[in-house]
């Protein structure tokens, strides 16, 4: 998939720079910190994990990431520009949820960012079709929703995010719904596309063994203010292998990330 023709892309291409970004949460009765002082680098083409427990505020600095809220104070930069509002060119989103239109095709899910973009309907199917292919349902176009399994409808929602091309996939928890034979398919799967494409990639998770065999660094965060507590670097070969989940490093990194996790219950 080309970006559009129109569009020069920003440099660096895929970065992302945190820098001293708070939260607050004003309520009626009193103010709510979900994130104190969080600043980290993310390199173009980097698979970065985040973790840490329910409620530290993980996934709201995915969404300050991808323009969707914006900090009470910090900055972000996407790409080397900051991001006040939701930019596809920069940045995908997949959510924990596949929120596909039911009325609609497959394809026509995917095609849905770009139709309301104004793309001829030639190109936005031949994108479309590109990205479905790239996530393994070529053949799958024409089907609705209720024609799909769970991966199959999350594979279209990572087709959705790929189909502007951006350099930056943000990915919010998004096989947490799936039962843990098809997560470990699609998480296979993503790594699958991410080495074909060279996207960076920000993924949310909860499970601990999804966040080493996945990342190739490891973000771990604190409860609420969430903080940064640790940053690994996962030095495991890829491409990864199922092997890999009974060897000791594997089992060392992931006991060093609950060890924290276990520390903030």
């Amino acid at each position: 998939m080309q970006p559009l023709a129109n569009i020069a892309p920003l440099k660096p291409a895929g970065a992302i720079e945190v820098r001293n970004v708070g939260q607050v949460f004003k309520t009626t009765t009193q103010d709510v910190v979900a994130l104190d002082n969080v600043s980290l680098d993310v390199k173009p083409g980097r698979f970065v994990v985040l973790v840490g427990p329910s409620g530290c505020g993980k996934s709201t600095l995915l969404m300050m990431m991808a323009g969707l809220r914006q900090q009470t104070s910090g900055t972000i930069t996407i790409s080397g520009a900051p991001i006040p509002e939701p930019d596809p060119n920069r940045v995908g989103v997949v959510f924990q949820e596949a929120s596909l239109f039911p009325w609609l095709t497959a394809e026509e899910n995917v095609e849905f960012p770009l139709a309301l973009r104004g793309i001829s309907k030639n190109d936005r199917r031949a994108r479309a079709q590109e990205a479905l292919k790239l996530v393994g349902l070529d053949g799958f176009g024409k089907r609705h929703p209720h024609e799909l399994s769970g991966g199959m409808k999350q594979r279209v929602s990572i087709a959705r995010g790929l189909v502007q091309d951006p350099p930056v996939l943000l990915m919010d928890e998004p096989f947490a719904a799936l039962d843990e034979q098809t997560r470990m398919t699609m998480g296979d799967e993503l790594l699958r596309i991410w080495a074909a494409t060279g996207k960076t990639v920000v993924f949310v998770t909860h499970s601990l063994t999804e966040a080493v065999y996945l990342a190739d660094e490891v973000i771990v965060m604190s409860p609420r203010p969430g903080r940064i507590v640790d940053h690994l670097q996962v030095p495991l070969p890829r491409p990864r292998t199922y092997e890999m989940l009974s060897g000791d490093a594997f089992g060392s990194l992931r006991d060093r990330i609950w060890r924290h996790i276990r520390k903030s219950a």
